[in-house]
């Protein structure tokens, strides 16, 4: 099993390498939930933007985990700033 790539970066702590369980505590219910295979996607929408959290396990049998987020406005689909879309998706901690 390949070892999936894993997201580095300031402001990314409390979401990579966290289960879903986690995610959905710090953004409430997402919007999509898809599987496949042994990958997890979950997406999260506000006002704001978009978040989609890819999860994949980190070893054979593993839970999955999130290894990798994209931000983008819901509107046309365009790039936003992660941090900021993170921030603005956040529940009050």
């Amino acid at each position: 099993m390949p070892a999936p790539q894993i997201m580095e970066g300031p402001g990314l702590g409390g979401i990579i390498r966290e289960e879903a369980g986690t995610l959905q505590r710090r953004f409430g219910q997402p919007r999509l939930d898809v599987v496949e295979g042994d990958m997890r996607k979950l997406q999260f929408a506000g006002e704001a933007c978009v978040l989609d959290v890819f999860l994949y396990p980190l070893a054979q049998g593993a839970v999955p985990v999130a290894t990798w987020v994209e931000a983008r406005r819901a509107s046309d689909g365009a790039a936003v700033d992660r941090l900021a879309c993170i921030q603005a998706l956040s529940r009050s901690q």
